[in-house]
């Protein structure tokens, strides 16, 4: 399972105990309970952020491929990198052939163009449907939450190559 389906999961699972709190009818328990996962969260916030100080860019230049560690920081505000950047770490994480059209950041939708098959040069055609495009969200979960959705567009397939090879040698006929 990917570091994004795992803090996914985790969240789904906090969100699901809030929920049952939030069911049980007992307000002080859940605004207690929201508390908690409040204080825990600025409780881990600042022991990244004290490592990363201490770390320095240098040694955090490795870690920012990782995508769980990318996630974290990116959630605490400690990520080092600007948008753009994580757009692009996201995007070669994923491994899916697209071209990058732009992103709205007052909608957080990133626009892409799928290329066409063998534009990544194996002739597969990775990018293409469900597959392609959980692997590009996933990613992008991870190191660019900002990118809350994505509008993939399909490219025009390309007009198959004209194949021209030398017929074979036929001896010339004489009248």
């Amino acid at each position: 399972m990917s570091a994004a389906a795992d803090a996914r999961e985790a969240g789904r699972r906090v969100e699901e105990v809030l929920d049952r709190l939030a069911g049980s009818g007992d307000r002080a328990a859940c605004a207690a309970a929201e508390e908690l996962v409040r204080v825990l969260m600025e409780f881990y916030g600042a022991g990244l952020a004290r490592i990363t100080g201490r770390l320095g860019a240098r040694a955090m230049a490795p870690l920012l491929d990782d995508d769980l560690v990318a996630s974290l920081l990116t959630l605490h505000g400690l990520h080092p990198e600007d948008l753009d950047t994580r757009i692009g770490r996201a995007l070669g994480a994923a491994d899916v052939p697209v071209e990058r059209l732009g992103f709205d950041a007052s909608t957080g939708v990133l626009r892409l163009r799928a290329l066409p098959a063998g534009a990544a040069g194996c002739g597969c055609g990775s990018g293409s449907g469900d597959a392609g495009r959980a692997a590009l969200e996933d990613a992008l979960a991870c190191f660019a939450p900002e990118v809350t959705g994505v509008d993939l567009e399909t490219a025009a397939p390309a007009a198959p190559l004209l194949q021209i090879g030398t017929r074979p040698h036929t001896p010339a006929r004489v009248p």
